[in-house]
């Protein structure tokens, strides 16, 4: 809760791979493992009085996946970190590169803990991923002896690539486990690392990762201002730096203002066909410079219950872009149902239907910032279609760029 102050303890601490490992590593990444297999197989996700849950070895096979594969990105996260040191003007330490990575995403996977609770759960996570950006851009100078004004910028791509690396991650677990959490993430458009002289590491521009590097340049100026408000001490300051750096991050050239609950939630229709609106809300949250805003209705008619929902990524519009391009078009079918994801119009879409339940979900992406979804038990998918059909999809997407703060 002190970084500033204990960053350069840290940084002193004598250790070695193992010892960060076995006494720190292996421990704390567990808990989110952990919390996630009692949040999908033991509590459930209860919607319209129906509790579902994972199969508990399904379970038990994606705790123990999420748990090696996160490992191994910890592992990967420190060489990166370690190799881009001489690209940022830092110093080479294998060791310290691990307890940078360590100690930063202490946050996150403390944060973790807390998907088992309903609703609020992911906002807990979210501020605890968020933090954990923070704790890294604050470490670097110590551990990897990078000057502070590149500080940003080494956070930034630092970061970025973690994104990619755990969507794939989540891929493979998903894919394991036969659940619908990810609509994917691929390595594609020529995307690599390659290490240009043993010492710094470059990206092809063209690629996907190329396009992530990108957006670290954006973030240099932004930490500089973040020092600058640090040292100045002004409260209002630090908070406009830090919304300033988190929209680099998040591939924003400036805060985003996600839509207003007012403004989100009139897009949810009165009635969808013969069912009803029995219930609405609507809510915009935001951490760090950071804004989610998501109305949410359902529908009833007695026998069949849809809930729509409408979410503004607000600020975090520019990982959705990036989320979005590199999603793979797949298809899965069961002897009772499928499961596929594809682009439809420019629009990433996703749709899963059982025929033995009489449920599903289709979702899709707009303006690579909005996602409207309906899910339920109904006649069929083409319910679900219609029902986000009903949205006026045309005027969502027109308001991509509402609430953008070019700086």
């Amino acid at each position: 809760m002190t970084p500033r102050t204990e960053w350069p303890l840290v940084a002193a601490e004598p250790a070695t791979t193992s010892s960060l490992y076995a006494g720190y590593i292996v421990i704390l990444a567990a808990l989110p493992a952990i919390a996630g297999f009692i949040k999908s197989s033991l509590i459930g996700t209860t919607v319209f009085g129906i509790t579902v849950r994972t199969p508990m070895a399904m379970g038990v096979v994606g705790m123990l996946m999420s748990y090696a594969l996160g490992l191994v990105l910890v592992y990967v996260m420190a060489l990166i970190v370690n190799a881009l040191a001489p690209t940022f003007n830092g110093q080479k330490d294998s060791v310290q590169a691990l307890k940078t990575i360590a100690y930063a995403w202490t946050a996150s996977w403390v944060a973790g803990i807390f998907v088992i609770i309903p609703w609020l759960g992911w906002m807990i996570a979210l501020a605890g991923n968020i933090y954990a950006i923070y704790l890294l851009y604050v470490g670097l100078p110590h551990t990897m002896k990078c000057p502070p004004e590149k500080a940003a910028g080494y956070t930034a791509v630092s970061i970025l690539i973690a994104f990619v690396l755990m969507w794939i991650i989540g891929f493979i677990v998903a894919g394991v486990i036969g659940t619908a959490a990810l609509s994917g993430a691929a390595m594609g458009g020529g995307m690599h690392i390659t290490g240009s002289d043993g010492d710094a590491v470059t990206v092809d521009g063209d690629s996907a990762l190329g396009k992530l590097a990108a957006m670290g340049q954006r973030a240099e100026q932004a930490g500089k201002e973040m020092d600058a408000a640090q040292k100045s001490g002004d409260s209002s300051a630090q908070s406009a730096a830090m919304g300033k750096m988190m929209g680099a991050l998040a591939g924003s050239n400036g805060a985003v203002e996600a839509l207003a609950p007012d403004q989100i939630k009139t897009f949810l229709p009165d009635s969808l066909g013969d069912l009803k609106r029995t219930s609405i809300s609507a809510q915009r949250n935001g951490a760090m410079g950071m804004q989610v805003a998501d109305a949410t209705a359902e529908y009833s008619n007695g026998s069949q219950h849809i809930t729509l929902e409408v979410t503004d990524t607000g600020g975090a519009k520019g990982l959705m872009a990036m989320a979005a391009a590199m999603a793979p078009e797949e298809e899965k079918e069961t002897d009772h149902g499928y499961e596929k994801t594809y682009t439809a119009d420019g629009h990433m879409v996703h749709e899963e239907w059982d025929s033995q339940s009489k449920s599903g979900e289709y979702s899709v992406v707009l303006g690579k910032r909005f996602t409207v979804k309906a899910n339920g038990n109904s006649d069929s998918i083409d319910q679900l279609k219609r029902a986000v059909a009903v949205v006026d999809l045309a005027k969502l997407e027109s308001m991509k760029n509402a609430g953008v703060k070019s700086d």
